[in-house]
């Protein structure tokens, strides 16, 4: 057992020495990296012993939040940085930023109610759904960001292998599973009977957000059979949020703002 000596009157070398064996022993990396700046602060600012404790405490607390917010943003799988501080409300007033901005606090999440982003492309669909997500990683929530197809292939394939009831378990498990690109592509009756499964398994049990550029009414040239199309709308909207972000592409218009700048 590896114990650190203790006597009184450490000069400053050897106390600075104890503090940084401490917290490496005690894992605290974000004391042992901010405790020279912290502590000259302290002196400066006169603070209480007690004061001085609660900044370094609250340090190591908060670079571990971050840390966390990190992994649980890298585990879902995002494909590119979205933020909603970055997203043009103006350019598309389809889009109302205050539920925008409500949707970001998560109380849908907290309530496991589905979230539904219809439009044609470049109207903000993939920004929002990466977005919301990266604020639910953010706020805690264990998030996966996938591809329709790309969920479905990976279905498939687990059914093929005898893994599905494990995949879909999976899948079961994070709060907020984002689905992009629903609608692009026509998919198999098994295909879509699997991915049926995983709406299942999370209903009113953990949130499912979509972005499709189609229309409900245009989801039968995805999912073929009629009935099984209204059970998966069934299972996407109930007690939900559908936003509408429209046909007109700002993507598109700020590109042809830009190319008819003067040179």
């Amino acid at each position: 057992m590896t114990t650190l000596p203790r006597q009184r009157g450490l000069t400053e070398q050897a106390a600075d020495a104890a503090i940084d064996t401490a917290c490496r022993l005690l894992r605290l990396p974000s004391i042992r990296n901010e405790f020279n700046d912290i502590a000259d602060r302290a002196v400066k600012d006169q603070m209480t012993y007690r004061g001085f404790l609660a900044e370094l405490l609250m340090t190591e607390c908060d670079d571990r939040a971050r840390r966390r917010s990190e992994r649980r943003i890298k585990a879902a799988g995002f494909p590119r940085e979205k933020s909603l501080r970055a997203f043009d409300f103006d350019a598309n007033p389809n889009i109302d930023a205050a539920t925008v901005h409500t949707l970001a606090s998560c109380e849908w999440i907290k309530k496991s109610q589905p979230l539904c982003l219809i439009g044609d492309s470049g109207t903000g669909k993939s920004h929002m759904l990466i977005a919301l997500g990266t604020e639910a990683a953010m706020k805690g929530y264990r998030v996966r960001y996938t591809l329709a197809t790309k969920l479905v292939n990976e279905l498939v394939e687990a059914a093929d292998e005898k893994q599905l009831n494990k995949t879909i378990a999976r899948y079961g498990r994070v709060d907020l599973l984002c689905i992009d690109e629903l609608g692009y592509m026509e998919l198999d009756r098994r295909g879509a009977e699997l991915l049926f499964q995983v709406l299942t398994e999370r209903e009113e049990k953990n949130s499912v957000a979509i972005a499709s550029n189609e229309s409900f009414g245009g989801w039968t040239k995805t999912f073929t059979d009629p009935r099984l199309c209204a059970a998966i709308v069934d299972r996407l909207t109930f007690n939900g949020t559908i936003i509408e972000t429209g046909t007109d592409s700002y993507r598109l218009a700020s590109t042809r703002a830009r190319a008819e700048e003067p040179a």
